[in-house]
């Protein structure tokens, strides 16, 4: 098994804004396993509010890539359980994981589908993300959109106004990126009109989520604040829902055991991105078919997607039938 990289950059086609920043672009890491002539991908991206320095990676990569081309072709969650004794960021170990993934598939001639033995194939529809502007500039891009559901970014919560998103017709999550005080919080949960939202996300900075109460009016959804399996049980009093993203668990196979027992538990689970190409969304929609929603418009925010596979139009997600994830680079 031979293992590649590329830093690439990630050109959105407007300015991202949310409550950590604004960001014209991010930077990404384009991971490659290849054997007997066929290519597995994954990708893992440069977020600064997790830290993450792609330089680091690469570096990290330099260190074990012997070890890992000396591996044998296993099972990809006897991949996984090889991968977790090398000390890897779970971004890094996330797109490993999914190259690996991919490349199994297309080595065993066989979709992720097949692989694990998913026949029920309903997809959830995903989001589309409106970035942090005053209400009425929000209001008027869900309005021109022909998605139906959407995240709308917020910096703070505009009590007298947040609402008014509702009017739009349109399915409304909202996500503050922690932004939300604890009175904002009170507010939400203890107002009848928060049932119409899909779900409130991550409304508080990491380990803040005591006033959250899941059985009044807000589906409370945690992102930062899940990070893995470990967080199901003390989050259950707070939250309803977890927003499982494949970088954040560690890939593939973390995500699959994560879902299994938060379904367990009672959550409803989210596949979500980051800014990704569509080797990382290709990954994310073989995860979403056991899922309850879906946000990953990632692919979809770029102006430079450099490869092909599973994809979302209009939110609606298209499963690729080939082998593997699907995966192919745009030459």
């Amino acid at each position: 098994m031979k293992l590649s990289w590329q830093k690439t950059r990630l050109n959105l086609k407007e300015t991202f804004s949310i409550a950590y920043g604004n960001y014209d672009f991010r930077d990404a890491l384009l991971i490659s396993l290849s054997h007997q002539n066929k290519t597995g991908f994954g990708e893992c991206v440069a977020i600064n509010y997790y830290g993450i320095d792609l330089d680091d990676f690469i570096l990290k990569l330099k260190e074990i890539q012997l070890v890992v081309e000396n591996q044998k072709i296993v099972p990809p969650k006897n991949f996984y359980r090889f991968l977790s004794g090398l000390n890897l960021h779970a971004f890094l170990a996330s797109a490993l994981d999914c190259a690996y993934w991919d490349l199994y598939g297309k080595l065993e001639g066989k979709t992720f589908s097949e692989l694990n033995g998913f026949h029920d194939q309903k997809l959830p529809e995903s989001s589309y993300t409106i970035s942090i502007a005053p209400i009425e500039e929000q209001i008027r891009k869900i309005k021109n959109s022909d998605w139906n559901c959407f995240k709308v970014k917020c910096d703070g919560l505009d009590p007298e106004n947040i609402f008014k998103i509702l009017a739009t017709g349109k399915k409304i999550a909202l996500d503050s990126n922690t932004s939300f005080s604890d009175p904002d919080c009170d507010f939400l949960q203890s107002n009848p009109l928060s049932q119409n939202f899909l779900y409130i996300e991550q409304p508080r900075p990491i380990g803040e989520y005591q006033i959250l109460d899941k059985n009044k009016n807000a589906v409370w959804m945690a992102d930062e604040d899940c990070q893995n399996i470990t967080y199901l049980e003390k989050l259950l009093p707070h939250y309803s829902a977890i927003n499982i993203k494949l970088m954040k668990c560690g890939g593939i196979t973390p995500a699959l055991e994560l879902i299994r027992e938060a379904k367990k538990l009672g959550y409803k689970v989210m596949i979500g991105c980051m800014t990704e190409s569509s080797v990382g969304i290709s990954a994310g929609i073989a995860v979403s078919q056991l899922c309850d929603f879906a946000d990953l418009d990632g692919a979809n925010l770029i102006s430079n997607d450099f490869a092909k596979g599973s994809f979302v139009e209009r939110g609606k997600l298209f499963l690729s039938e080939k082998p593997g994830l699907g995966i192919e680079l745009i030459s």
